[in-house]
């Protein structure tokens, strides 16, 4: 073989490579995209919790701290302090509430562990072509 065709195939077996490599960094881009969309869903299952919860538990609440103010005051509380006592019952539970939806959005839940998985995959091939 001569030195022509000798380089023409090392380019072409470069070019080849190369061109492997634009389609693997491709998928990769399909991949990571598909993975944020499955997260957004997350964050977003995740919002109507907090959403749903915060709405739904108000009037739930308002009576079963009217009713607990109720109970303190005919049991002798002096009002003011019956309805502070509701109050730090309302404000624990809505604690609750809230850390259960954040928690839902903690952020190692939602890192796109399969796409940095496979770049990191893909950078070691990488790596190994280069060699």
């Amino acid at each position: 073989m001569s030195i022509q065709n000798d380089l023409r195939t090392v380019s072409t077996l470069l070019g080849d490579a190369l061109s492997q490599f634009s389609n693997l960094f491709q998928n990769e881009v399909n991949l990571a995209t598909a993975e944020f969309g499955e997260k957004a869903q997350k964050i977003g299952g995740a919002l109507k919790f907090i959403a749903g919860g915060a709405i739904l538990v108000i009037p739930a609440l308002v009576m079963a701290l009217f009713a607990l103010s109720a109970a303190l005051i005919s049991a002798g509380w002096s009002q003011p302090l019956s309805y502070l006592a509701s109050a730090i019952v309302a404000a624990a539970l809505a604690g609750v509430l809230f850390a259960t939806g954040i928690n839902r959005l903690d952020a190692l839940n939602l890192a796109p562990r399969e796409t940095m998985r496979q770049l990191e995959k893909d950078k070691d091939t990488l790596k190994g072509m280069v060699r």
